[in-house]
């Protein structure tokens, strides 16, 4: 079956409805939700996820092909509209449905590789401290 443009929001609302249910309850948590979409502006599909106490950015994807550049693109500029420390794609995996906690959990997660970097270091800012002198 061929995605129309109906078929295809409705795609993306499920995948989001995914996510939410899935770290809401992972993270075992009531403050996670879709948020509204906001146009030039957007600042991701789901609100109330922290790391460190920071806002992250989380852009829900359930696409025909995976385009991760443009995917990841967007989850960057959506957290720079957020002033988010971190942006991260949620891609459906196809083939894996979303109805459990099981297969929710099997979806995909994309992030640069600086993203990762920002989490092991606990959202401290990268590279060595320079001493001046």
């Amino acid at each position: 079956m061929s995605r129309n443009r109906k078929s295809a929001k409705q795609a993306g609302r499920d995948m989001e409805n995914c996510v939410v249910d899935y770290l809401s309850w992972a993270l075992d948590t009531d403050v996670i939700e879709r948020r509204r979409q906001a146009g030039s502006k957007d600042k991701g599909d789901i609100s109330g996820v922290r790391f460190m106490g920071h806002r992250v950015v989380i852009e829900a994807k359930n696409t025909a092909k995976m385009d991760v550049a443009q995917h990841l693109r967007e989850a960057e500029e959506e957290r720079g509209n957020d002033d988010a420390l971190l942006g991260i794609v949620a891609q459906k995996r196809r083939g894996i449905g979303l109805n459990s906690h099981e297969s929710q959990g099997q979806q995909l997660v994309m992030m640069t590789l600086e993203t990762l970097a920002l989490m092991l270091n606990d959202g401290q800012a990268l590279g060595p401290e320079v001493e001046k002198s």
